[in-house]
């Protein structure tokens, strides 16, 4: 009889135990032969050789579900047990899960689009009204990129224009009043990446996260790079951002032509870079319509509204 210890590296171990450990009472009953204790993220197996090789063999596995599906219940670990494929495995197109178990995958033409434009490009540009899903669905790509390894870092960055409100007559240092900005790139990720690992990742600069300002000087490489709201950059500013492309890297550059909080009277520099750089090969450019947007159905009709309005607007002025 020999001893191993297995230790719960990048999950969740009360997921993996389940609640009162029913999870972990009914791997103890697939494998009667073997003596199971767990104490933290620590599995001790006791039992002869093969018998621990094999319950090592589908603990590995039952850990890569929980990463890959972020749930697992009993009927899922008996299947893995048993060598079948689970219910979540048969559900296609799937770009990550949700920290409630929820599938994130395209939910419109633009949004399957904008996945298979990032799977077959280095760059690409998604332009649409807020709604689309633009931010959300890139963070997923690139939480996706970090769980398969195709990436070591995730880069999310935003330029801190004020809408409305200027800067310094927010509270606190410039962390504090630049944070608001971050915030919708901080939401989305703390709906795919449990709480304690987000901080880990964070802290060891795995995901960064930073104001377009801080971007200057850097070269990135072996990483997906975000660029949100980049309707509010100049033509300078978004020069340099695309510019700061790196070996084994890819790039999203998000925007909504129609919500531009720059001073009256100056171009957008991701209106400019589009039309410069259509045609690019490897890179692409999709663009959402109202058609795409996935919030409640009243964000449809209020940009309807709004557009309908710009439109008359325009005429008049004609």
């Amino acid at each position: 009889m020999i001893e191993k210890h297995i230790i719960l590296e990048d999950i969740d171990p009360i997921m993996f135990y389940g609640i009162n450990n029913v999870h972990l009472q009914m791997i103890r009953s697939l494998y009667p032969k073997v003596r199971i204790m767990a104490r933290g993220n620590v599995i001790r197996i006791l039992g002869d050789e093969d018998e621990i090789a094999d319950i090592e063999e589908s603990i590995g596995k039952i850990c890569k579900h929980i990463l890959k599906y972020n749930t697992i219940n009993e009927e899922d670990i008996l299947d893995i047990v048993k060598g079948r494929a689970t219910k979540q495995d048969s559900v296609k197109d799937v770009v990550v899960y949700n920290l409630s178990g929820k599938p994130i995958k395209g939910r419109s033409e633009s949004q399957q689009l904008l996945i298979d434009a990032y799977n077959n490009n280095d760059m690409v540009f998604a332009v649409g009204p807020a709604g689309t899903g633009k931010t959300y669905l890139s963070i997923a790509l690139a939480v996706k990129a970090l769980k398969e390894k195709t990436a070591k870092k995730v880069i999310l960055s935003r330029p801190a224009v004020e809408a409305g409100e200027k800067l310094g007559f927010l509270p606190g240092d410039m962390k504090d009043k630049i944070d608001p900005y971050l915030q919708p790139l901080y939401d989305a990720l703390e709906d795919m990446i449990p709480q304690a690992k987000l901080q880990d990742m964070m802290d060891k600069h795995v995901i960064q996260i930073a104001p377009l300002a801080f971007m200057r000087g850097r070269t990135l490489s072996d990483a997906v790079v975000i660029l949100d709201e980049a309707q509010n950059t100049t033509t300078a500013q978004i020069k340099m951002f695309l510019t700061r492309m790196g070996w084994n890297t890819k790039m999203i550059i998000t925007g909504d032509l129609t919500q531009v909080d720059l001073p009256r009277g100056q171009k957008s520099g991701l209106a400019q870079a589009m039309e410069i750089l259509e045609g690019t090969e490897g890179l692409a450019i999709v663009r959402m319509t109202e058609k795409d947007i996935v919030r409640h159905k009243l964000v449809t009709r209020i940009v309807n509204k709004f557009q309908q309005y710009d439109n008359e607007q325009r005429i008049n002025k004609d």
